[in-house]
């Protein structure tokens, strides 16, 4: 048990979820001499999140790195996410290019595998106290600015004090509502409904997802010979779909394009979802509080961004508030500079997502990005790293790759138009 310094805090800081977020801000933030406590409303240590696309995108695993988790992700069976994407102009295959490196990767991993994983490496780090059935009530409020949390725990009520409080608590985050930050919601119109198969094969060994405009669809080989197979249609088809949900649901897959065998394949899991899954965002600082993870931004899971992000935001929260956390800095200003860095860093994936969830089909931008990568090899690499979030819209959408682009598809078409026998000569060539 760490003990705490009288200096009017039990912690430096506490930390509302112990999933894959908070666990990983804990860790972080212990390695650079932060005092912290770690809730976890849930009295389970092996408890995990049910309801995800278990998939970790390549723009964390410099994090994953970070944390000392990438050898323990493989020896648990993780899968490294190579994917292929269908589209009406065919199949986006990224590959590397030749002599180049690999393409940048994370991994497919089961949360029942992952969360108590990053879990019990936060319990074992020296600083942090994980404290298990423990939530958060209230928070304790100063001078107009967060000091502590009240909790309900096995032993009762109780009030932590800390220099500052870490909503890591999902996109209902309860510390967001007892600091009064206000939510900004987007519609999503697709529903979503997923399952887990052993023993399904997919095309190449490697993830697939379907862009069918405007239903979406995605298998992702996980650990343990898993695949999650998961649909998103269009709102439109809800009233039928719940007529017969497993019949909807297998129906959907068995037409898609190279679709699974899902027949042949043992089907372990029920079948869950949601019906409404707005994408939201929130301001992710107030005075003596921070929010990461999904308790600041929640995005459309058919991007299967959440747990990139997690691990992300826990990452630039340590950064900025490490040494100010502990009284060495200005808390405020560090505060700041994580805010600053999460708009900078994922406003504007946020915006293309939120106007993606309308469930339209391609605007023109998308349609020529997308059916140039169907045809191209580097265009394919370049949507891979927009895809793995390893850059941002303004650089996916930059005059070159424009350019690039509109060039490939040219030669495409003056490949495959056969010339007109009887052409009009008052037209131009």
């Amino acid at each position: 048990m760490t003990t705490p310094e009288s200096a009017g805090y039990d912690y430096d800081v506490v930390i509302s979820g112990a999933g894959l977020a908070g666990s990983a801000a804990a860790i972080l933030l212990a390695r650079r001499g932060v005092r912290v406590a770690l809730l976890e409303r849930r009295s389970d240590p092996a408890a995990y999140k049910v309801l995800c696309t278990h998939s970790i995108t390549a723009n964390a695993y410099p994090v994953l790195d970070e944390l000392g988790l990438v050898p323990a992700l493989e020896e648990a069976g993780a899968v490294r996410n190579e994917a292929r994407w269908y589209t009406r102009w065919g199949w986006i295959e990224p590959r590397a290019a030749p002599q180049g490196p690999e393409l940048p990767y994370a991994y497919n991993v089961r949360r029942s595998t992952l969360d108590p994983l990053i879990r019990s490496r936060a319990a074992g780090t020296p600083g942090v106290d994980l404290l298990l059935g423990h939530r958060v009530t209230g928070l304790v409020r100063e001078a107009g600015r967060t000091s502590g949390v009240r909790a309900s725990t096995p032993q009762g009520e109780r009030e932590i004090r800390a220099r500052l409080v870490i909503g890591a608590d999902g996109k209902d985050s309860a510390v967001a509502k007892f600091a009064g930050i206000p939510t900004r919601l987007y519609e999503n119109a697709r529903f979503g409904y997923l399952a887990h198969f052993r023993d399904l094969p997919l095309h190449g060994g490697i993830g697939q997802a379907w862009f069918l405009e405007p239903d979406m669809a995605y298998a992702f080989p996980n650990d343990d010979g898993v695949t999650v197979l998961a649909v998103l249609p269009d709102k439109k088809r809800l009233p039928a779909f719940r007529e017969d949900l497993e019949g909807s649901f297998l129906a959907l897959v068995r037409a898609l394009p190279e679709a699974p065998p899902i027949d042949s394949a043992e089907r372990i899991t029920k079948i869950i979802g949601t019906v409404n899954y707005p994408l939201h965002s929130r301001k992710p600082t107030a005075p003596g509080v921070a929010l990461i993870g999904d308790a600041a931004l929640t995005s459309d899971p058919l991007w299967r961004v959440g747990c990139g992000w997690a691990l992300q935001s826990a990452h630039w929260l340590a950064e900025a508030v490490g040494s100010a956390a502990t009284g060495r800095g200005d808390l405020d200003r560090s505060l700041g500079t994580y805010a600053r860095t999460h708009r900078r860093r994922l406003l504007g994936h946020q915006s293309l997502a939120a106007d993606f969830a309308k469930a339209r089909p391609f605007n023109p931008l998308e349609r020529l990005m997308f059916s140039a990568a169907a045809r191209d090899e580097s265009a394919a690499r370049h949507m891979h790293l927009f895809g793995s979030r390893l850059i941002g819209p303004l650089r996916f959408l930059n005059p070159v790759a424009l350019a690039k682009a509109s060039a490939v598809n040219i030669k495409y078409r003056r490949a495959t138009v056969p010339p007109d026998p009887h052409p009009d000569p008052t037209t131009e060539p």
